[in-house]
């Protein structure tokens, strides 16, 4: 398996990178990296640039990069650190909330709701990083290198929807476990399936709704399949972790160490993020034709703007339930670490 995934990987576009400060004394080195969903805008505008032409640049070739993505290898999401930290690729990058059977305490990263805006997000992300990197080294074997951003997890539907009591009763995949438990605490019917069977089931009626990024939504072509956007981050924020399989990591020179540290901090990590402060409100013109389109073509979705009574209960539902739930089942010791960390940036607390 390990054989076969790396002869597909080398089939991918090739590129070589090294550290900007001084390249010319950076071993040369190669790294096989399987980015996250290829058709969607994370990987299109941010992995796939870092890794094909802005560090290929900085770095006088010193060190090369076979390019993949887990989708065009044929891989499910929720496997990519599991693999990683079996050694068949040396870096991957996907959603966290797809891998949380493994790592349960992995879902504190993204909660629904209590970030509402890109800066409350990264601050959110930030806080929940010590925790992570230790996730990733204790579970999969990974040295975390990054966390980017989807923009916010929000709601389409193929079905006239005006307020969240609209929603009960109706089947909605989720983006990810809590969202999930969250969606069935409001009366839906959590439903899981793959991002790329969604539109099908859209428009069959297999499910009612579904929950993902507005731009996802809108590159994936969502739209033609669902007549209304419910604009709450019931998702939260789908954040990706860009990791690095620890032995591999432990191998690499230094210098090679640093300036992956540095660049991929400056320029993928941050560029993701400030494009991410104003991606809802570009996508949503996108999606409704209520505001110029640079994507493309404008689609006629209707926008609902819940009520500040919806936006309470909703509130009310994550800390009641969800973060309970998940205290439960990650254990006592994570949630007081995240009460001291993310809960205490963002001013929630899960109650034990």
């Amino acid at each position: 398996m390990k054989n076969i995934l790396r002869i597909l990987i080398s089939g991918a576009a090739l590129a070589p990178f090294a550290f900007a400060a001084s390249a010319q004394d950076l071993p040369e080195t190669t790294l096989n990296v399987v980015g996250s969903w290829s058709s969607l805008p994370l990987y299109q505008q941010f992995e796939r640039s870092f890794w094909e032409e802005t560090v290929p640049s900085d770095s006088n070739g010193q060190i090369t990069v076979n390019l993949t993505t887990f989708d065009q290898m044929g891989v499910a999401g929720g496997d990519v650190y599991r693999m990683l930290g079996d050694g068949v690729f040396d870096v991957g990058m996907t959603v966290a909330d797809y891998t949380v059977g493994d790592a349960p305490e992995l879902e504190g990263l993204d909660v629904p709701l209590i970030a509402t805006d890109a800066d409350a997000a990264r601050r959110m992300t930030e806080a929940a990083k010590p925790m992570v990197a230790e996730i990733m080294r204790d579970r999969f074997n990974a040295h975390m290198l990054a966390i980017a951003p989807y923009p916010p997890q929000i709601v389409f539907c193929n079905a006239e929807v005006n307020s969240l009591a609209d929603l009960e009763g109706k089947k909605i995949r989720g983006s990810g476990r809590m969202t999930s438990l969250f969606l069935e605490a409001l009366g839906a019917e959590g439903v899981t399936m793959a991002f790329s069977e969604v539109p099908g089931a859209l428009e069959r009626g297999v499910i009612d709704c579904a929950v993902t990024g507005a731009g996802s939504g809108y590159a994936s072509g969502w739209y033609e399949s669902s007549t209304h956007l419910v604009n709450l981050p019931l998702g939260g924020w789908d954040p990706v972790v860009t990791a690095v399989n620890l032995d591999t990591w432990n191998n690499l020179d230094p210098a090679v160490q640093e300036f992956l540290t540095q660049k991929i901090q400056t320029d993928f990590e941050a560029k993701a993020w400030a494009d991410a402060d104003g991606a809802l409100a570009r996508d949503i013109a996108c999606l409704t034709g209520s505001g110029e389109c640079a994507a493309g073509k404008p689609a006629s979705m209707t926008l609902v703007e819940l009520s500040d009574e919806d936006r309470a209960r909703a509130i009310s539902v994550l800390e009641d339930t969800i973060l309970p739930d998940w205290a439960e089942r990650a254990g006592s010791d994570w949630a007081q670490r995240w009460n001291d960390s993310v809960g205490a940036e963002l001013g929630v607390s899960i109650a034990q």
